[in-house]
């Protein structure tokens, strides 16, 4: 769904006469996340839901089947585990490592020491130096954070696309989110929430490299 800068003004404009808070639902998977009181279960999942995740994943990421590399992530005949957690969220989990996520609404997310593993995988956009601290507090991404000079939309996305963050001047990911506007109308619009931050630097799933 691609959402227009007509249907956000109308958001927008309803919201402030019905004196309610703009902006998405933030979903904050792992801002509180542990594993000790965050993960309700885990659940060996059978070979044939193992490939329909592995489908989904390679249809999101298709650069991760044509290299063979979900292959070497989850081996038809290791077994994968999903923990489930409070909030509807499901980790995939093998040998114990999570390496992607989603809740009952979102496409999968890589974790983000998976991410930094394979960075081509996911569409790029950089904030600017004074977005770091905002992101790395688990704040979701102004427009004019990723169209100030500093800061780069290295990839054409539409809305509800999960994508990942990079910083000025930095190497590595520093988050991953889901676009609420497309690229094109983050430029356009440049005010409002342009991605939810959904997994960052030192939040809980960074702090838990593995569940069991």
């Amino acid at each position: 769904r691609r959402v227009s800068v007509e249907g956000a003004a109308r958001h927008l404009l309803a919201a402030a006469l019905e004196g309610k808070e703009t902006g998405p639902p933030e979903k904050k998977m792992f801002k509180k996340f542990s594993k000790q009181e965050s993960v309700s279960s885990f659940a060996q999942v059978k070979t044939s839901v193992q490939r329909g995740i592995r489908a989904a994943i390679c249809k999101q990421y298709p650069c991760l089947e044509e290299g063979g590399t979900i292959d070497v992530l989850i081996p038809k005949k290791e077994n994968v585990v999903i923990a489930k957690c409070e909030g509807k969220v499901e980790i995939v989990c093998v040998n114990n490592t999570p390496l992607f996520f989603k809740s009952r609404d979102t496409p999968w997310f890589p974790t983000l020491k998976l991410l930094h593993q394979y960075p081509q995988m996911m569409p790029k956009l950089r904030v600017d130096t004074g977005a770091i601290k905002f992101v790395l507090s688990g704040a979701n991404i102004m427009c004019p954070g990723l169209t100030s000079a500093g800061a780069t939309i290295h990839d054409e996305v539409d809305a509800e696309t999960a994508v990942a963050i990079y910083a000025e001047n930095k190497e590595h990911a520093l988050a991953v989110g889901f676009t609420e506007l497309s690229t094109e109308d983050i430029r356009s619009v440049n005010k409002g929430v342009g991605v939810e931050t959904i997994h960052y630097l030192n939040d809980g799933l960074w702090k838990a490299p593995i569940l069991e």
